[in-house]
């Protein structure tokens, strides 16, 4: 592990370059990696982002070599995935003085995962600062890039973006620049981009609202080359390729209920799709005709079907539509069950049974965590009672992970 790599003026990598073939979500990167972490050299000297928990020791042994451990006063966790906090446990264990400092939703997670519930914690939030002696943190939140609890950090003074994945390249390398890499970078940029970043695109665009008018010089990222070189030009290639574009797509949502709880579940659906700018049908089937019902679903893009629960069974003429799914040709399209339910929820599960039966592409929970890591989008959605805020803000997130579906096929 390489001692320090200075960026600025009291500013260092002290990461680690990976150079083997190495297992990430559920690939291998042919190419390696780097895990960047920096110190901060200031009056109250700060570690930003750790490196993988399999190389914790060697990066504690470097940083001992560079600065008093019990000297580190903030060490910094823009996201809490053990590629990057992963050190965190065998450094915080040496630099006992040292708060910890991340997004409120990082709190939890990082003492479970390390064992610091005895640890002082300094939350931040979008617009906070923190004075470190001689530099100014400030801190931006951007949940979904691509965890909930990820923020990044920007150092005033110094004009740096420490973004932790955003702006990454999985590449191991020892020049460690841009400017001084021995090949173009462009396809491995982009090629993490499409891989990491791409599934959580709208977050990209609201990311790239709340950094536009920062002054960035530089930006050190968590994985692979530091940009300090033509760096404008790579904050445009997230924004040109995270854009939505003008589409044409359709949603349905087709119900049955029995108290008008389910009709709101479908309401709230409806209005979320089209605040997503997705024109969107509303249908019960008790009060259309089947076959109205089969042409809408032929026509449509993504179709949700609910359906209250009585007895444990699907109610209304739902049912009927169901069992001719499976007879169209469905391919391409989006496939979600809903509905709210009393003391049980069958109706929905059956709904669901009856969608995999189809042709359609059938959204699930266990789908949404293994290709994006959003743990607070479920599939189908079951409401139990009316929708409460909570419900509401659930099935808006369904929606949006949807309407980003729909745009990611075109």
């Amino acid at each position: 592990m390489n001692k320090k790599i200075m960026l600025s003026k009291n500013i260092y990598w002290v990461g680690k370059v990976d150079d083997r073939d190495v297992p990430f979500h559920r690939l291998t990167l042919t190419k390696g990696t780097t895990y960047n972490s920096y110190l901060l050299m200031t009056e109250k000297p700060t570690v930003i982002d750790t490196v993988d928990m399999i190389y914790g020791r060697e990066f504690v042994e470097n940083l001992k070599s560079i600065v008093e451990l019990e000297k580190i006063e903030y060490i910094v966790i823009n996201h809490t995935e053990p590629d990057h906090s992963g050190a965190l446990g065998s450094l915080a264990a040496k630099a006992k003085n040292a708060v910890i400092v991340c997004s409120r939703l990082a709190v939890e997670q990082l003492k479970e995962m390390y064992k610091l519930h005895n640890r002082e914690f300094l939350v931040v939030g979008d617009g906070d600062t923190l004075d470190i002696g001689g530099k100014t943190l400030k801190f931006i939140e951007t949940p979904y890039l691509h965890t909930s609890e990820t923020m990044i950090t920007y150092s005033v003074e110094d004009k740096i973006l420490f973004p932790c994945d955003i702006f990454s390249t999985h590449v191991a390398n020892y020049e460690y620049f841009n400017d001084m890499a021995k090949e173009d970078i462009s396809d491995d940029y982009i090629g993490y981009y499409k891989l990491i970043m791409h599934p959580h695109r709208r977050y990209v665009q609201n990311m790239i609202e709340k950094i536009r008018n920062l002054d960035i010089k530089m930006i050190a990222p968590s994985h692979g080359y530091i940009l300090r070189e033509n760096v404008q030009s790579f904050i445009d290639i997230y924004d040109n390729m995270s854009k939505n574009i003008e589409i044409d797509k359709k949603a349905l949502i087709l119900y049955s209920t029995m108290t008008g709880r389910t009709k709101k579940i479908a309401t709230i659906i409806k209005e979320e799709f089209e605040n997503q700018n997705i024109h969107s049908e509303i249908m019960d089937v008790n009060k259309i005709s089947k076959e109205e019902v089969i042409k809408a679903i032929t026509e449509a893009d993504a179709i949700f079907f609910g359906s209250s629960t009585k007895y444990a069974d699907i109610i209304g003429n739902m049912e009927d539509v169901l069992k001719d799914i499976s007879t169209l040709n469905l391919e391409g399209k989006i496939g979600a069950a809903f509905g709210s339910y009393g003391w049980s929820g069958e109706a929905v599960e059956v709904v669901q049974d009856y969608l995999r039966d189809s042709k359609l592409k059938v959204l699930n929970t266990s789908d949404v965590i293994k290709s994006t890591g959003m743990i607070d989008i479920e599939f189908p959605i079951r409401i139990k009672f009316s929708p409460s805020d909570v419900n509401e803000k659930s099935i808006k997130s369904a929606v949006t992970y949807t309407a980003d579906l729909l745009l990611s096929t075109i």
